[in-house]
């Protein structure tokens, strides 16, 4: 089974960028990032199909998250800049589902926490 390990979490000041590591111990075909705030339910932030490159961005995050992966080690980024309070929260990669659909991913991360301040 696939393992996942995050980091590069941390607190940033508004307008300032993260850049978040998914480390993937062997080939999956998608990799996508979720987030949790406190108190509200996960959503998807974005995901990336390892056969072509082809990546989904949520709305919310469209024009300010770059996500990508490096072929040598499977390792998945979250590049994101212009960060807003609202995109604090615990932040995980997940394998194998299908688009931003949570429910159709099986293996988790343990999670990196981001903290914008305004």
């Amino acid at each position: 089974q696939v393992q996942l390990v995050e980091s590069g979490g941390g607190s940033v000041q508004a307008g300032g960028s993260l850049t978040l590591s998914c480390a993937v111990s062997r080939y999956t075909y998608s990799i996508a990032w979720f987030r949790q705030a406190s108190g509200k339910e996960r959503e998807g932030v974005a995901c990336i199909w390892t056969t072509n490159s082809y990546t989904l961005y949520a709305d919310a995050v469209k024009g300010r998250f770059t996500i990508s992966r490096r072929l040598a080690d499977n390792t998945v980024f979250l590049r994101m800049n212009s960060l807003k309070p609202e995109d604090s929260g615990m932040y995980y990669c997940a394998a194998g589902g299908s688009q931003l659909w949570s429910e159709t991913y099986g293996t988790w991360g343990q999670g990196t926490q981001v903290t914008v301040s305004s």
